[in-house]
């Protein structure tokens, strides 16, 4: 399964970063969502920590809706998405590949989020970064997990299109309040009481979702052929 997915994974970053397309419109949305809150500043002023970590997973949120709808498409041609079933592999190594390459995208798009938040939004790094770096890992660990699990809902009709964004965006509210609250931390400086609990709930999201990734994605993904 490992060796499969990791071929998939492959695969799709060679086909995404050769046309270049889906990368490139998920990182200007993100970059795009921090200039324009950036717009409402007055020259000078610096926005709270808690609004621009609020910004930075916003940005991360919709660039991984463009990720994942463009490593799906990929097999949406010449019947490229049942060879990928009919394939001497567990049907779950799909969803693990994709999730591979996902993250990596992902991972790549938010080392231009940060240094723009920290720009365009008047931010500082304290030395609590590496609370930062724990909680953004496990965050984007089940941001990806999420992701490539509705990913395949995001093919076909262009109301799929649109259940995707609105069915994923609150399932991931729980990460998305710990990664603001660890963010509003690094960037103040101070740490707020009962914050490092954040970091248990986000590990019970990824294993949640990751077992029910595993159990779903067969019937989910040959739901579509």
């Amino acid at each position: 399964m490992l060796s499969a997915a990791l071929t998939i994974a492959r695969k799709d970053l060679t086909l995404t970063l050769g046309r270049g397309s889906g990368l490139v419109q998920a990182l200007l949305l993100g970059l795009l969502l921090v200039f324009v809150f950036s717009l409402s500043l007055q020259p000078g002023q610096r926005m709270t920590p808690q609004a621009a970590a609020a910004v930075f997973w916003m940005a991360s949120a919709f660039c991984q809706v463009l990720i994942f709808s463009t490593l799906y498409a990929h097999e949406e041609v010449n019947g490229q998405r049942q060879g990928l079933v009919l394939a001497p592999a567990p049907v779950q190594s799909i969803w693990l590949g994709k999730a591979l390459a996902g993250i990596g995208m992902l991972a790549a798009a938010q080392a231009l989020f940060i240094p723009a938040v920290i720009v365009f939004l008047g931010q500082n790094v304290s030395a609590l970064w590496p609370l930062g770096l724990g909680i953004l890992a496990i965050a984007d660990i089940g941001i990806v997990a999420a992701g490539s699990l509705l990913g395949a809902l995001s093919q076909g009709q262009s109301a799929k299109e649109s259940l995707l964004s609105i069915v994923l965006f609150p399932l991931l509210i729980p990460l998305f309040l710990g990664g603001i609250r660890i963010g509003t931390a690094v960037f103040s400086g101070a740490l707020a009481e009962g914050a490092q609990s954040w970091f248990g709930i986000a590990l019970a999201f990824d294993a949640i979702f990751v077992a029910a990734a595993l159990a779903l994605f067969p019937a989910v993904y040959n739901a579509e052929e």
